[in-house]
C-alpha cells in the first residue's frame, strides 16, 4: 500500500502522462502543407510508371481481379502512365475538387495507348489530376508530354524473357538513358518479388528535378524480377 507522499507522486505522474496523451492525439500524424488541397498550388509533379505485366501477373494471382480486361489482353504493355501527381516538398495534395469536372468520353480514348484502362485515367483525374489546376484536356495533355520526357532505358523496351534486376541497377539504366536525372529525383517500387512501378519527379516545366521525400521511398529488396511482355 502506497504512502500519503508516494501516492500523491503516483497520481501526478499519471496526471502528467494523461495530458501527454490528450496533446499527442489532438496533434495531426502528419503536418499538413498550409495549401492543402488547393487546385494549381503544388512544388512538382510525380510521373509514376507502372511495369505492366508485373500489374498483370499480380491481378491474374488475385482471384476475382477486375477491370485488368484491356491492359491485361492480347496486346503486351511495358511501363504504362500510372499517374501524374502533384506534389509538395513534403506530402501531397488529392481529390481537390469533389464532385471532379467531368472527364469526356474522347480525352479517355485519346490516352489509352499510354494509359490501357479507361478506370485508371477517370481515378487519376479525380484523385490527382483535379490538384494540376488544369482542365481535363490540358491535364492530359501535361500527362502526355512528361511521358514524352522521359526515354525507357532499351534493355527494358521489349523483354522477351524474365530479367533478374536490382532497384539500383534500374535506376541507374533510367539514369544512363536519361543523363538529366539523378539519384535525387527517382524512385524504384516492388512488391515482395516484382519490380512494379518507377517514379520520376518533374519541375511543372517539365524537367527533372531533385526530390528527397519521394527518393527515400525506394524498394528495399535486394533482387526483383520484372516479367517480360506478352506476346499478343
Amino acid at each position: 500500500m502506497l504512502c500519503g507522499s508516494a501516492m500523491v507522486r503516483s497520481i501526478l505522474s499519471w496526471a502528467v502522462i494523461a495530458v501527454l496523451v490528450s496533446v499527442a492525439a489532438a496533434a495531426p500524424a502528419v503536418a499538413q502543407d498550409a495549401r492543402q488541397n488547393e487546385p494549381g498550388q503544388f512544388d512538382f509533379y510525380v510521373l509514376s510508371l507502372s511495369w505492366s505485366p508485373s500489374f498483370c501477373a499480380a491481378a491474374a494471382e488475385r482471384r476475382g481481379a477486375r477491370n485488368t480486361g484491356r491492359q491485361c489482353g492480347a496486346r503486351p504493355y511495358s511501363f504504362v502512365v500510372h499517374g501524374l501527381w502533384p506534389q509538395y516538398e513534403k506530402g501531397y495534395p488529392e481529390y481537390c475538387q469533389v464532385p471532379a469536372p467531368r472527364l469526356d468520353r474522347d480525352i479517355v480514348s485519346s490516352m489509352l495507348d499510354l494509359m490501357p484502362a479507361p478506370h485508371l485515367i477517370f481515378n487519376e483525374w479525380d484523385r490527382h489530376g483535379t490538384c494540376a489546376g488544369l482542365s481535363p484536356r490540358a491535364y492530359f495533355d501535361t500527362v502526355r508530354k512528361a511521358r514524352a520526357v522521359v526515354k525507357i532505358p532499351p534493355e527494358y523496351v521489349d523483354p522477351q524473357q524474365p530479367l533478374n534486376v536490382t532497384p539500383a541497377a534500374v535506376a541507374e539504366a533510367f539514369i544512363k538513358a536519361n543523363p538529366q536525372l539523378s539519384l535525387s529525383g527517382i524512385a524504384i517500387g516492388c512488391d515482395k518479388r516484382r519490380l512494379t512501378e518507377v517514379r520520376l519527379c518533374l519541375s511543372k516545366d517539365l524537367k527533372f528535378r531533385a526530390c528527397a521525400a519521394v527518393a527515400r521511398r525506394n524498394c528495399r529488396r535486394d533482387q526483383l524480377i520484372m516479367p517480360p511482355l506478352r506476346g499478343g
